[in-house]
């Protein structure tokens, strides 16, 4: 980390754009609203342009290029591109290459580009007002871990027209909307200068507060959170702590009950033809992550609590310790079949292969069956465990 004595020079077209762009926000936005009148349409333009800048960066940017979890026709690539220039936040290949890294190094408070580790500002939008050597500076990046990128056609085309492409989506489509409903200004307020800093903040908050507040279901291993109030603002982005130990997955809100337009952007997509290959992480290894998280905060609950040995405690810790046997066992199974589904598949000619995938299918099944009780059970005996903590009381 730099000293403080040698800070980083400010990365000045940063911080001129977020200071300008807030300060018009502060400014003129109100007094344009007080002595003015929005039109319908102008608000419409901004409700389309906020979720076209936002689902390019997150079906775009993160989930299409970044972490490479679907494949979309040329049409759907297009829109996205454009979408993530809209949303100003540099090109698909640097955006990328340094989210990749991010992913590589996470929480490490000197390669990680935003980690965490190094407060809410920093991870926010710090890291870009200055010209940290660990990303901000364009042109000490090497790009090694995005060749894939470097050999897209339409990635390269926007990397090398950026400007002109960014002054057409933030000035030109604002202009033309706005001539074209007869609210040249109140569309350019809002669907310009409003969207754009409303786009750039709640991405932002995926780096920073779905860093720091939320739930941690899958592991705890770095600082990602899952948290639903973050996913109503990020296009289902919230469910950071999901997507951090999957991350090759296109889903963020894995459950059917979660909020995640992303998610169903993608999915509603590939009906039509027009997304494939959707990557998904099996449910046995999901909830196998989900079950082992449940018993390391078992854990951690009787390391603290667990001294206070009275009758429901000690009762307690020992179907914990049957359940961990139990679960232990089901995983036992599961890579035994997995072996003897390789071998299965290897003794078989091609044409009875069906069969086969038949007969093991139902054996998974019934192993994933003992894997949904599993977490159903530590589930029960988590509040067990929180019931029988019970409040010394004074003689």
């Amino acid at each position: 980390m730099n000293p403080p004595s040698s800070r980083p020079p400010i990365n000045w077209p940063a911080a001129i754009l977020f200071s300008a762009t807030t300060l018009g926000c502060l400014t003129i936005l109100p007094w344009y609203a007080f002595n003015y009148d929005f039109s319908t349409a102008a608000w419409v333009t901004f409700a389309l342009f906020l979720a076209w800048s936002g689902l390019g960066i997150t079906a775009g940017y993160h989930r299409l290029w970044s972490h490479r979890t679907y494949q979309a026709s040329w049409i759907v690539r297009f829109m996205l591109m454009l979408g993530g220039t809209f949303a100003t936040q540099n090109s698909i290949l640097i955006w990328s290459s340094g989210h990749r890294t991010h992913h590589r190094h996470v929480d490490h408070v000197d390669l990680d580009p935003y980690s965490a580790k190094r407060g809410f500002w920093y991870s926010h939008m710090g890291w870009m007002l200055r010209n940290y050597n660990n990303y901000a500076n364009e042109g000490e990046q090497d790009y090694k871990n995005a060749p894939d990128l470097l050999k897209d056609p339409m990635v390269m085309f926007q990397h090398n027209h950026y400007g002109k492409l960014l002054i057409l989506t933030n000035i030109g489509f604002p202009v033309a909307v706005g001539l074209l409903v007869g609210d040249l200004w109140g569309v350019v307020l809002l669907a310009g200068l409003l969207r754009l800093v409303i786009s750039h903040h709640f991405t932002f908050f995926i780096n920073s507060l779905a860093h720091m507040w939320g739930k941690q279901p899958y592991t705890d291993e770095n600082t990602a959170r899952d948290n639903f109030w973050l996913a109503l603002v990020t296009w289902g982005e919230g469910y950071h702590n999901f997507h951090h130990i999957f991350q090759y997955d296109y889903r963020n809100g894995v459950k059917w009950w979660q909020f995640d337009p992303t998610k169903w952007l993608i999915l509603g997509l590939s009906k039509v033809g027009l997304t494939s290959n959707l990557k998904r992480i099996p449910d046995f290894t999901i909830k196998k992550a989900e079950v082992a998280m449940k018993f390391k905060r078992a854990e951690q609950h009787l390391a603290t609590y667990g001294h206070n040995i009275h009758e429901d405690m000690l009762a307690v810790k020992q179907r914990i310790g049957q359940e961990y046997e139990a679960f232990t066992q089901t995983l036992n199974e599961w890579t035994k079949l997995k072996e003897q589904e390789i071998e299965l598949k290897k003794a078989e000619f091609s044409q009875r292969l069906h069969e086969v995938d038949e007969r093991m299918k139902h054996q998974f099944q019934q192993v994933e069956q003992k894997m949904k009780a599993h977490a159903q059970q530590m589930e029960i005996l988590m509040q067990n465990l929180k019931q029988s903590v019970r409040p010394s009381t004074p003689a």
